[in-house]
């Protein structure tokens, strides 16, 4: 464990718990279809499915000082870093922070508000279906921009299939409003919070959420100005 410096030093004793690269699953084809029903020309290709790790400090660049005024604030707030924040990434010069869903508000709050951080700007939520990250199956993904110091950073939160509620984030940032309804439509993931959590893409008695990884690729018909569309994998089937 290492303590966190400003400056991005090393001490002995981080908050952050740092974990290898950690391989769920392995997807096969351009989209993951399983049991023949590949029809993208592609079924041959085999890809492992990578969750982000947490990287040692110092991270470099800013993103040292910002991950410690962030874990200053939360501290003066009373909430505990360690508890506020899972793990942080850096991959291919981008800053993760992996956020506990209990304290999403908090941070977002302190992210946007804090003269040394001022992310200003969010610019939606995405979701992600991981099916093999057991207990962590849905992230919701936030790219937020700070206008004042250039910067750009991202959060992820993860919330299990079994109870796939995270805070929204709209007070904060009203910008997210029609994104949290779309990664709701397209994902499952309930935002707790507001009260027009409704379809904003599919039909109103749309079953399912289309986008995730479980969502069938094929067998249901598509209705479009009153002619039918054949499934997917009626249409048309590679050697």
């Amino acid at each position: 464990m290492t303590e966190l410096q400003s400056g991005g030093e090393q001490n002995s004793g981080s908050i952050f718990s740092a974990h290898e690269e950690e391989v769920v699953g392995t997807r096969t084809g351009m989209f993951g279809a399983r049991a023949g029903s590949d029809t993208s020309g592609f079924d041959g290709l085999v890809r492992h499915v990578v969750i982000a790790h947490s990287s040692p400090r110092p991270y470099g660049g800013w993103f040292d000082d910002a991950v410690d005024f962030l874990s200053e604030v939360l501290t003066e707030q009373g909430i505990d870093p360690a508890q506020a924040i899972e793990s942080v990434a850096v991959d291919r010069g981008e800053l993760t922070l992996f956020i506990n869903r209990a304290h999403l508000l908090e941070v977002c709050q302190i992210l946007r508000d804090d003269q040394d951080l001022r992310f200003e700007l969010s610019l939606g939520v995405s979701g992600v279906h991981y099916p093999e990250d057991t207990g962590r199956e849905l992230h919701a993904v936030y790219h937020l921009t700070s206008v004042t110091h250039g910067r750009q950073i991202r959060l992820d939160v993860a919330a299990p299939d079994s109870d796939p509620t995270i805070p929204s984030t709209v007070s904060v940032y009203p910008a997210n409003d029609w994104h949290e309804r779309e990664t709701w439509d397209f994902f499952g993931i309930v935002f707790t919070g507001r009260d027009d959590l409704t379809r904003i893409e599919m039909p109103d008695d749309w079953p399912g959420h289309p986008q995730r990884k479980d969502y069938p690729l094929g067998g249901i018909p598509v209705e479009y100005k009153g002619a039918t569309v054949p499934p997917a994998d009626q249409r048309r089937k590679y050697s």
